[in-house]
């Protein structure tokens, strides 16, 4: 088994969760700020600095766990404390509170936009050709080595900046689809518990506490992945039209 662990790749992989926690936390904290609740700021949470954020077991065991083994474990970091009590009054507090869950998966969206327009712009510069640049871009994002990608003659830095970009579109694009999930401490419980009508509130309520553990246990069995591998096919598929829309067939 760790015949097959690649160094570089997790790295990388790291680099790319740690940024990409730090943002999606930063952005909850922002948004609870600006929406004036200061408890997040107080606390230091406002910031892009991942020690912050981190979660020992979240954000250290499980990740490097995954990316040494393969298993499709869980990462997260420490969640923002947010009190609603606290937010403005020009909207409801549910309203409120659903926007502060959004920013989350928002930002990681927003992200992995970014992150596909600096490959877009990489795979145009480095690659001669538009039958050359659609694989390159494409072999940034879904190569599971950094290895994998030396295979294409590059330098070492142009390599790791390749393979970087590509787990920042990934682990992004994963972040926000599992985080709007509406179950249990997941963003999309926040934002879907400020859309219900008031009537449907008290059942919602009742199952959340339920939810958490159900999600570790779908995630542990590897229903989750099944369950979601659908939409990372519709994902896989708009990456593909994206590289031979604005790079050439």
């Amino acid at each position: 088994m760790f015949d097959s662990i690649s160094i570089p790749t997790i790295l990388v992989s790291y680099v790319a969760l740690l940024f990409s926690l730090s943002v999606h936390e930063a952005s909850h904290a922002s948004a609870a700020y600006l929406l004036e609740d200061d408890t997040a700021a107080r606390l230091g949470r406002m910031t892009l600095n991942p020690l912050a954020h981190m979660d020992f077991l979240g954000t250290f065991v499980f990740p490097l766990l995954g990316m040494t083994t393969g298993f499709p474990f869980i990462g997260w970091a420490k969640p923002v404390p947010v009190d609603p009590r606290n937010l403005t009054r020009r909207f409801n507090q549910r309203t409120g509170y659903a926007m502060v869950a959004a920013a989350g998966p928002a930002s990681n969206l927003a992200l992995s936009v970014i992150f596909i327009g600096i490959l877009l712009v990489l795979a145009r510069v480095l690659a001669p050709a538009p039958s050359v640049q659609v694989p390159l871009f494409l072999h940034a994002i879904f190569m599971g080595r950094v290895e994998g990608l030396q295979a294409l003659g590059m330098g070492t830095g142009t390599t790791l900046a390749l393979a970087l970009c590509g787990r920042l579109v990934l682990i992004n694009i994963g972040l926000a689809l599992f985080n709007l999930l509406p179950m249990g401490p997941l963003d999309g419980a926040g934002i879907l518990r400020g859309m219900l009508p008031w009537r449907y509130l008290p059942k919602f309520d009742r199952v959340q506490p339920w939810m958490g553990g159900l999600l570790i246990v779908l995630a542990l069995t590897g229903i989750l992945g099944y369950l979601l591998s659908p939409v990372f096919i519709v994902v896989q598929t708009g990456l593909v039209l994206i590289a031979r829309l604005f790079l050439g067939a």
